[in-house]
């Protein structure tokens, strides 16, 4: 890939370190340590691995750009983009009990939950705070229309987490669900990405539109995938089990395909909870029953989706080409 992400990446932490220095005092230390412990700044284990792969603020920068503007004049926006991303984190690991995220314990498991629920409330303000810097750069119409855009799109995020939650103990999730949850809760926040950095590049209602369809395709593309990747996926490249998707009853797309057929894999899912020993085994059903095959013919289709979309925006210079490199790569995680 190209240069650019190295020069991007360095400027987003700075922009996010000013943002989260808001809550920089001394009577608030500890407040302000729980932030930047679960942004992955400090603390054991603390880095690039910690941070994430800040995807979501990277494509708006790389998408201002591409669409003529200036890069730097966006990162308030791609700071609140990565800040409402890591809002989200914080509160799913609470609600899922989740005790670690990237190698490390949470921060609720640190702390608390009261005061992990009260960090992430802090850090999805701070990312309101920071689209309020972009009228150091931008007229007040741009400002605004930018901010009611990443509002819209928090309601999405809950929208997605709602319907997330509520299908783990619902029984009749069909296809069509599936595809509500995950454009809300995955799709939304990439597509918001994409179309943030083309209004902030300059570029006209079409074109914008036609970005924000790039971000939830590549959303949803990525989301399938990663559904893929929690049953056949190998474990040394994606760091994550073969076994917990299934273990958790997640109600992934395979999963979804397998309920659909009716056959030997449903009869056992609505048992009871599987065991270990029994994932190889159910993950072979799928396969044999097709569903891994119409899930990656569905990863493939939204993929398509996503490129025909980004070739139509025909993103320029530099920038352009990283976009679809970064495409690429993230939509070609072999399973």
């Amino acid at each position: 890939m190209k240069n650019l992400p190295e020069t991007f990446l360095p400027a987003l932490k700075n922009e996010l370190k000013k943002q989260v220095a808001r809550v920089d005092e001394t009577h608030t230390a500890e407040y302000h340590k729980m932030l930047t412990y679960h942004m992955g700044w400090v603390g054991e284990g603390a880095g690039a691995k910690a941070s994430g792969k800040q995807i979501r603020p990277l494509l708006l920068l790389l998408t201002a750009s591409a669409t003529g503007g200036e890069w730097a004049n966006a990162l308030p926006a791609a700071a609140a983009i990565e800040l409402i991303h890591n809002f989200s984190l914080l509160h799913d690991d609470i609600q899922d009990n989740a005790e670690t995220r990237r190698g490390r314990l949470t921060v609720w498991k640190k702390w608390g939950v009261a005061q992990a629920i009260n960090a992430g409330d802090g850090i999805f303000i701070l990312a309101n705070l920071a689209m309020g810097d972009l009228k150091e750069k931008y007229p007040a119409e741009i400002v605004l229309d930018a901010k009611r855009t990443l509002q819209e799109t928090c309601l999405s995020l809950t929208r997605g987490q709602h319907l997330d939650i509520a299908y783990e103990t619902r029984a009749n999730i069909e296809i069509g669900d599936y595809w509500q949850m995950i454009a809300g809760k995955t799709a939304a926040l990439l597509s918001t990405a994409t179309e943030l950095g083309a209004l902030l590049g300059g570029a006209d209602e079409k074109l914008r539109f036609t970005y924000r369809e790039f971000g939830h395709y590549l959303g949803l593309a990525f989301q399938v995938q990663d559904d893929l990747l929690g049953i056949w996926g190998n474990e040394a490249e994606t760091g994550k089990s073969v076994s917990s998707d299934l273990l958790e009853g997640k109600k992934s797309l395979p999963v979804l395909y397998g309920l659909e057929k009716n056959g030997k894999f449903a009869e056992r899912w609505k048992k009871d909870a599987l065991t270990e020993d029994e994932i190889p085994e159910m993950a072979h059903l799928l396969e044999v029953e097709g569903a891994r095959l119409e899930t990656q013919r569905q990863a493939d289709q939204m993929t398509e989706f996503a490129l025909n979309a980004l070739r139509t925006a025909n993103p320029q210079g530099e920038a352009g080409d990283v976009l679809f490199e970064l495409t690429e790569r993230l939509l070609g995680r072999a399973a």
